[in-house]
């Protein structure tokens, strides 16, 4: 069984926020991300949309994000 949960892309957002990631600049639903030390990431989810298991451990490898941070 997978460690990820599958959870709101809010709720992600808020996490990623948490960690240290910034809106740089947002361009329609497109929000690029930075963070000191990582390259920039594009988030391209809308609010309510929900992110499973396996997407969230691609993200998580791109941003530094652990389940604990959930």
């Amino acid at each position: 069984m997978s460690q990820w949960p599958s959870i709101k892309s809010r709720r992600l957002l808020s996490a990623l926020f948490s960690i240290g990631w910034t809106v740089k600049r947002q361009t329609g639903s497109h929000k690029t991300l930075a963070r000191r030390g990582w390259p920039d990431f594009v988030f391209a989810f809308h609010d309510g949309e929900e992110i499973g298991p396996k997407m969230l451990s691609r993200i998580a490898k791109h941003t530094g994000l652990t389940p604990e941070d959930l």
